[in-house]
């Protein structure tokens, strides 16, 4: 773990996560078993590439704890389940949008589901900030150089263009527009070397080693967010071939150890209480 996610401030998130756990999972769920039960075993498991910064490394935790292989595959969410709803196999899937998980489960692939993190977005800058942007409505003023990716695979492009509607800024901003690209990581390209004012990206974003520190960060009022986009979860797949283990991965997943990857690469863990808060308001719930 590196210093952010490492001493008292890492043990009172730890702590507040295993409360949230409780609270959520009730006192029947299991936490993710100690000792090594499956070592030799190998697991397969799928996400959205968006988690590949967080997951990477809480594969590489459980596999040296459990001394099983992970097989993992990080890719376009969308593309991975359309086709685990035809043919394709897995045995955990990690996918955004809630509605994929749930049709997942209608269709008899998925054996159940539990949150696992939410995203937010934020507003990025070149280092000091030197347009004075303060607000989403400060992207629509005359002058503003905005650098945006609208179409980047969904719901890159998607989210921030639906973020400036609800914003009521979206005509204005999209005039300022210098540069409109098709991939949100150019974008920060963009913005760091001061090509641009300002850009809509995920939080997660900003913590990719290759940006991270590199650029000022502007928070965004949560109320304009768009509700489909931000929700991630993880389940376990009609294919396990060890069911077991499969349970026990996502139970470490959504254990406090498992959760803090997540909020080191700038998500919302599922379990934290602002999770908690919005796995009620979005209505995160297996069925």
């Amino acid at each position: 773990m590196d210093e952010k996610t490492s001493g008292p401030g890492r043990r009172l998130f730890l702590k507040t996560l295993a409360g949230s756990a409780a609270a959520l999972a009730g006192a029947a769920a299991p936490a993710f078993a100690s000792g090594r039960p499956h070592a030799g075993s190998l697991l397969q498991v799928w996400s959205c590439g968006g988690l590949a910064e967080a997951m990477n490394p809480a594969n590489a935790l459980y596999e040296e704890s459990a001394g099983i292989r992970i097989s993992y595959t990080g890719a376009f969410a969308a593309a991975l389940g359309k086709s685990l709803l035809g043919s394709s196999t897995t045995e955990v899937f990690a996918g955004r949008v809630l509605d994929l998980a749930k049709k997942l489960r209608q269709a008899g692939k998925m054996t159940y589901f539990k949150p696992l993190c939410f995203t937010s977005y934020v507003m990025v800058t070149p280092r000091g900030n030197p347009a004075g942007i303060r607000s989403v409505e400060d992207m629509a003023r005359p002058g503003v150089r905005v650098v945006l990716a609208p179409e980047a695979s969904p719901p890159g492009g998607a989210a921030a263009v639906n973020l400036l509607k609800k914003a009521g800024v979206h005509d204005a901003a999209m005039k300022n527009c210098v540069v409109r690209g098709s991939c949100v990581q150019r974008v920060m390209d963009d913005v760091i070397a001061g090509r641009g004012d300002v850009s809509i990206v995920e939080l997660r974003v900003t913590r990719i080693p290759l940006f991270e520190g590199r650029m000022d960060v502007v928070a965004i009022p949560e109320a304009l967010f768009p509700p489909p986009p931000l929700t991630f979860t993880v389940g376990v797949m009609k294919d396990a071939k060890n069911r077991a283990l499969a349970d026990d991965y996502v139970n470490f997943l959504t254990s406090p150890e498992g959760q803090a990857y997540f909020e080191r690469a700038g998500f919302i863990p599922a379990f934290s209480d602002k999770g908690k808060e919005l796995v009620d308001k979005l209505g995160v719930k297996d069925a």
